[in-house]
C-alpha cells in the first residue's frame, strides 16, 4: 500500500516503474492494439465492401459466361459455314469434272459435225467440179462440131470452086430452083 500510494505521489516513479514491466500485449514492436484495431478495420471493410464486390463478381462472372456461350455460338456457326464451304468446295471439284466431261463430249460432237460437213461439202464441190467439167467438154465438143463444120464448108467450098466448072454450076442453080418451085428443068 505504501507503494501504491507512493506511485500516487510521484508520477515520474510511475513511468519509471512501467517502462520496466512491459505485458505481453504490449511488447515494444508487437503492439497488440495495432492488431486489434487493423481486425476491426478489415472486419468493416469486408462487412461494407462484400455485397459490392460479390455482385462485382458475380456480374464479372456472368459477363465472362455469356461471353463463353456467345464464343461457342460463334464456333459453332464458323464450323458449319466452314462444312458448308467444304461441301461447296467438293461439289464444285464434282461440277468442274462433270463440265470438263461435257465440254469434251461437245467438242468431239463439234468436231465429228465439222467433219461430216466439210465431208458433204467436199463431196458437193467434187460434183459442181465434175458437172462443170462435163458442161466444159460439152461445149468444148459442140465448139469443136461447130467448128469442124464450119471447116469442112469451106473445105468442101473450097474443093468445089476447084473442081466446079461454070456448066456444072448452071445446072445445079437450075436444079435447086427446080425444087423450090417444084419443077424440073
Amino acid at each position: 500500500m505504501t507503494l501504491t500510494i507512493g506511485l500516487i505521489m510521484h508520477p515520474q516513479l510511475l513511468v519509471l516503474m512501467a517502462s520496466e514491466i512491459h505485458p505481453w500485449w504490449n511488447y515494444p514492436g508487437l503492439e497488440l492494439w495495432k492488431f486489434f484495431n487493423l481486425a476491426i478495420f478489415l472486419f468493416f471493410m469486408a462487412y461494407f465492401l462484400k455485397r459490392p464486390l460479390t455482385e462485382a463478381l458475380r456480374n464479372r462472372r456472368e459477363s465472362i459466361r455469356q461471353e463463353l456461350n456467345k464464343s461457342r455460338n460463334e464456333m459453332d456457326q464458323a464450323l458449319a459455314k466452314h462444312a458448308e464451304i467444304e461441301a461447296r468446295v467438293a461439289r464444285l471439284n464434282g461440277d468442274v469434272q462433270i463440265l470438263q466431261e461435257q465440254t469434251a463430249t461437245e467438242a468431239e460432237a463439234e468436231r465429228n459435225r465439222i467433219n461430216a460437213q466439210s465431208d458433204t461439202e467436199i463431196a458437193r464441190l467434187k460434183e459442181q467440179a465434175q458437172r462443170e467439167i462435163e458442161n466444159a467438154a460439152k461445149i468444148a465438143a459442140q465448139e469443136l462440131r461447130r467448128l469442124a463444120a464450119v471447116e469442112s464448108v469451106k473445105l468442101a467450098e473450097q474443093l468445089l470452086r476447084a473442081d466446079l466448072k461454070p456448066e456444072d454450076d448452071a445446072r445445079l442453080i437450075r436444079a435447086s430452083i427446080g425444087q423450090l418451085g417444084g419443077q424440073n428443068y
